[in-house]
């Protein structure tokens, strides 16, 4: 089991930023796929941005104001959001625990706490 902590999160208005920032001990972070995912009060956890070696993978509502990038120097991997909207609150989770199999990514269900994220209108 692969275990993260999340940080960045907090209150944020209509069009701001946030930088969201997941850590781990170890270097896992710098070899093994990472994402992060998020859950909406009532909603299920749904995929937000995925890095796989070069390779980046985004949810459509992420496209364009989304990055999801590895920070090897702090060993971690950063969701930069831009842009944001009310519908993009929500608790963002990391996972460093994900396979991927013939193109599609599934992670393994161990979440951590993960960081809260609310945007005012």
């Amino acid at each position: 089991q692969v275990q993260v902590v999340e940080s960045g999160g907090g209150l944020v208005q209509t069009g701001g930023s946030l930088t969201l920032s997941c850590a781990a001990s170890g270097s896992i972070l710098t070899s093994n796929i990472v994402g992060w995912y998020r859950q909406a009060p009532g909603k299920r956890r749904v995929m937000v941005a995925i890095i796989d070696s070069g390779t980046e993978r985004y949810a459509e509502f992420a496209e364009g104001r989304f990055t999801i990038s590895r920070d090897s120097a702090e060993n971690t991997v950063v969701l930069q959001m831009n842009s944001l909207k009310p519908e993009d609150t929500a608790i963002y989770y990391c996972n460093a625990d994900i396979n991927r199999h013939q193109g599609r990514y599934f992670a393994k269900d161990l979440w951590g706490q993960g960081t809260q994220v609310t945007v005012s209108s």
